[in-house]
């Protein structure tokens, strides 16, 4: 599982020893993630992650929650605990291997019943909801080329005063160097988006050098 990229490591086990821990059930769905799924293990979100969005969902008092990108569903159960009663979360995803692995987890963190996942394309998917302000929260976590869309999608549905969280908004720094031919496709698409957001009247923005770049946005 992935570390913060932007704290020397005795600062970042500091950290992460005054950081709420993440339970047995998350411990074992973080060390199936990496046996099961070798390298691509850092697609899981870092353990200091997980008690941000379940305290940035309770926070919210999130009843209606959406999720793009569940992977494995460690981010999900963390977003699906903070929920309030009678909350929901739908998660978007294209991979039936992985998110089984989420189902089961889902059933044994007593979940289930708020879980809702819709596998396909997340645009697609993400259309077909009601146009409606009725998101409370949601959590990006997928393509980067796709973020734009995904943003615009939920944005037109989130409520006022409404909060969307976007992982991987710094790609290690790079997106901060100068721009240059040979840059990495994924750079440059998050470099984009980042601009993007901070461009948007119709929200308010910080990013933080959480992770690997943590934006959270607020509609106004």
């Amino acid at each position: 599982m992935k570390s913060s990229a932007y704290l020397a490591d005795h600062v970042a086990r500091y950290t992460l020893a005054h950081t709420t821990p993440p339970d047995p059930l998350l411990e074992e769905l973080a060390a199936e993630t990496h046996a099961l799924t070798g390298d691509n293990a850092g697609l899981q979100i870092s353990p200091e992650q997980g008690p941000l969005l379940t305290m940035l969902t309770q926070l919210a008092g999130a009843r209606n929650a959406v999720e793009v990108g569940t992977f494995t569903g460690y981010s999900s159960i963390c977003i699906a605990r903070g929920l309030a009663p009678g909350g929901r979360l739908t998660c978007f995803d294209i991979s039936e291997e992985w998110t089984s692995i989420a189902r089961r987890y889902w059933a044994r963190a007593g979940l289930d019943d708020r879980v809702e996942l819709r596998l396909g394309p997340a645009a697609r998917n993400l259309a077909e909801l009601p146009e409606t302000e009725t998101i409370d929260f949601a959590f990006i976590d997928a393509d980067k080329g796709g973020y734009p869309t995904y943003y615009e999608l939920i944005l037109a549905r989130l409520v006022p005063g409404g909060l969307i969280v976007v992982d991987n908004t710094l790609r290690r720094g790079r997106v901060a160097e100068a721009p240059a031919a040979g840059d990495d496709p994924i750079v440059r698409v998050t470099r984009e988006f980042n601009d993007l957001v901070i461009a948007d009247d119709r929200v308010t923005t910080v990013l933080l050098p959480f992770a690997d770049g943590l934006t959270l946005i607020r509609k106004r």
